[in-house]
Order: C-alpha cells, then sequence, then structure tokens
C-alpha cells in the first residue's frame, strides 16, 4: 500500500468517524463536515512538509553509511599521527 493510500484511507476514516458523531438527522450536513474536514487535513500535512517512509529510511542508511566512513578514516588519521609522533615516516602512496 503506496503512503499516499495510506493517508486518503486514515483521511477517509477520520472524516467519516467525524460525520458518524453528528445528530441524527445531520446527514447532509455530516457530507459537507466530512469532505471539509478531510479537505483541511490534507492542506496541515501538506505545509508540514514531511517525508515519505521510504525516503526517511534511505537517508537513515545513508547517515549510517557515512558515520561508518568516518569512523573509519578517523581511525586512520589517528594511526597515521601515531606512527608520525613516533618517529615513522609517512610514504606517500604511489
Amino acid at each position: 500500500m503506496t503512503d499516499q493510500h495510506m493517508n486518503s484511507k486514515l483521511f477517509d476514516d477520520f472524516a467519516a468517524e467525524v460525520s458518524r458523531k453528528l445528530p441524527a438527522g445531520f446527514d447532509a450536513l455530516g457530507k459537507d463536515i466530512e469532505r471539509n474536514v478531510r479537505l483541511a487535513l490534507e492542506r496541515l500535512l501538506a505545509k508540514m512538509d514531511l517525508v515519505t517512509r521510504e525516503e526517511f529510511d534511505v537517508q537513515r542508511d545513508l547517515a549510517a553509511r557515512l558515520h561508518e566512513r568516518i569512523t573509519q578514516l578517523e581511525a586512520r588519521v589517528t594511526a597515521l599521527e601515531a606512527g608520525e609522533l613516533a618517529g615513522g615516516a609517512h610514504k606517500p602512496n604511489t
């Protein structure tokens, strides 16, 4: 199920629940309220600048890979600095 489809179902369910809570005899008003609640929720979420779960997961995985790479580079720098402080000469890769 796509995020858009899930959001649509969530909005429909919420709006329908609001409509069901109205007293008997307000069926026409209930449909109008249901439509307006749904539109208001869509506008609110659009303003929130949210990302999909898929986008979030991609960014989380990227951040984890970058963190691992930084850790590796820090260890390498530490090893190189330790070698230089101990009097070892650093030979550039050729």
